[in-house]
């Protein structure tokens, strides 16, 4: 298999756009699901893996989790909404609820 990225999808609606756009830069990217067996993300030597979103918070009672904190010993990671949130906890941080949600276009200031 060719050498690439790693999308583990936690429900997001964007995994599929993520996995295009790395393929229109000649880059591979396969999607897997978030709670694939560690042994099948190391067998496959990713250059980089993305915790891609999903619609809900980490502290969720029913959110998908899983401990990422291995994951920078095999390739570099990126988490994206939700994947933000679940490394952040995995991590030793704390992720609370803000006073106002964000979805869609947002400004950056």
């Amino acid at each position: 298999m060719a050498q690439g990225f790693i999308i583990l999808d936690f429900g997001s609606q964007v995994t599929q756009l993520i996995a295009r756009r790395l393929r229109e830069f000649q880059v591979f990217s396969e999607i897997l699901p978030y709670d694939v067996d560690l042994a099948v993300i190391r067998a496959k030597n990713p250059l980089g893996i993305i915790l891609s979103g999903g619609p809900q918070s980490v502290n969720d009672p029913v959110a998908p989790l899983r401990d990422v904190a291995v994951f920078p010993e095999l390739a570099p990671v990126m988490g994206i909404c939700y994947g933000m949130q679940l490394m952040a906890k995995s991590l030793g941080g704390v992720v609370e609820t803000s006073k106002t949600q964000e979805y869609g276009l947002q400004s950056v200031q």
